[in-house]
């Protein structure tokens, strides 16, 4: 039976959206803000030569570096200001929750609440500069080692160009994102990367309707890919929607002569808790090293365990899937025990007086639900896995574009899905809003 916000959900007209201002303004704001971030993507780095980059990249596009490419919304291949997008803040982000896990000063920090995560978010701003200013001095020096002519004039000034502008637009698209989550709709990091992918996604349609024409791919085939697409569609938005329902019991309270509580409710747990963060994250940790790798595997005199390491690293190789279904496995299971604690949740629900039917409160609920979600972490990292792989190995056999990768596709699926349930909120909150004035001014009438 659906719930009273569904059944409103359903009943949202376009009236009401054209009469909730504030969202209109929202929506407006995150759409400028993401052509602001689209037009840099076009700004190129001081000191390079764009027809020698376009040259290399296309020789040297494959695996994860790709990939990278693709988060990026090709501002990698043409080596934009913001060439790094927004990976170092996604990597500052791991790394302060795993301190966050190891370190009781930070962990405590954690619990103060408001104060304790903005003191958090800003060490991870410092971090992220730190990473930045790393990646874009391994950077600088992998483009002047080319041999391909790509730098015009190397040397100290053309390093410290380089780590000043890729650094300046990370940080400004860190702050962005900040902005888009505050005073847009929808989250502002995830926004950029799905803007990035969507962005070249006509490019890479065209781009397989082209391969059917000259015949390089089969009608038969271009068909069975669009089958595959719509299918990998429909099972993520089918697993992101599942969810685990543990029915949580209160019992009968007499307060004031008038009995409360005794209803049943129940604890949503979901698949896919970690929802597209884990192949965010281990595309985010990939990208850097393979970077560097394949802009120095592109000079002529590259070490011979640079071109063997790129070799292992490419797309539908088994050191890149055992890597890659490793970290998401991994990034699974971690940012889960993040984002859900079943100790801090089996104390509430036992200091409000909630229990789990046949489970006693305390610690047998907190190692009942660490089982039940132990459970579903596996079946989501297996799920996560195969919607990532199985495409991988299509696009290794066939070159298939990335665009139609299970990580692309579970990205720009789940940020459409969580931006489309913010926006029915906001119509929601609205149409509460006027109720709530309609009701008090047929108060004031009568």
């Amino acid at each position: 039976m659906a719930s009273t916000g569904e059944r409103m959900s359903q009943n949202l007209r376009l009236g009401a959206f054209s009469k909730a201002t504030d969202l209109q303004k929202r929506i407006w704001f995150a759409l400028g803000a993401l052509i602001v971030y689209r037009l840099g993507t076009y700004i190129p780095l001081p000191g390079i030569n764009s027809a020698a980059l376009k040259d290399l990249f296309s020789h040297n596009s494959g695996g994860l570096l790709g990939m990278f490419d693709m988060f990026t919304g090709g501002a990698l291949s043409r080596m934009t200001i913001f060439a790094l997008n927004i990976m170092p803040y996604i990597s500052a982000s791991i790394i302060m929750q795993l301190m966050t896990t190891i370190s009781p000063s930070l962990e405590a920090m954690k619990k103060e609440g408001a104060n304790g995560s903005k003191r958090i978010n800003q060490y991870t701003r410092y971090l992220t500069v730190l990473i930045t200013v790393l990646q874009a001095y391994g950077i600088a020096v992998g483009l002047e080692g080319m041999a391909s002519g790509v730098v015009m004039e190397g040397g100290l000034f053309f390093r410290f160009t380089t780590v000043v502008t890729l650094t300046g637009g990370t940080v400004f698209l860190m702050w962005l994102g900040e902005q888009i989550t505050q005073r847009g709709i929808g989250n502002g990091i995830s926004l950029i990367i799905f803007t990035g992918i969507v962005a070249n996604l006509p490019k890479a349609v065209a781009g397989t309707l082209e391969l059917g024409r000259t015949g390089a791919l089969s009608t038969f085939f271009i068909l069975g890919l669009i089958f595959v697409v719509c299918a990998v569609i429909f099972l993520i938005v089918f697993v992101e929607r599942a969810q685990r329902r543990i029915i949580v019991q209160y019992p009968k309270r007499q307060q004031g002569g008038r009995i409360s509580g005794g209803e049943n409710t129940h604890l949503p747990l979901k698949i896919n808790t970690a929802g597209v963060i884990p192949p965010i994250f281990a595309g985010s940790i990939l990208g850097l090293p393979v970077t560097i790798l394949g802009l120095s595997a592109a000079g002529q005199s590259s070490p011979e365990w640079v071109t063997t390491m790129m070799a292992w690293m490419g797309r539908g190789q088994p050191a890149y899937l055992i890597i890659f279904v490793t970290m998401i496995v991994f990034f699974s299971f971690f940012y889960t025990a993040v984002v859900f604690n079943p100790q801090d949740t089996a104390e509430n629900l036992k200091k409000y007086g909630g229990f789990v039917p046949g489970i006693r409160p305390g610690k047998n609920t907190s190692d009942y639900l660490d089982k039940v979600l132990t459970r579903l972490t596996v079946l989501g990292a297996a799920y996560l896995s195969a919607i990532c792989l199985l495409p991988e190995i299509l696009m290794s056999q066939y070159s298939v574009p990335f665009y139609f990768g299970g990580t692309s596709l579970l990205i720009v699926v789940t940020v459409t899905m969580d931006t489309v349930t913010q926006v029915q909120s906001h119509l929601m909150a609205h149409q509460y809003e006027g109720l709530i004035k309609k009701s008090k001014l047929r108060g004031k009438r009568k």
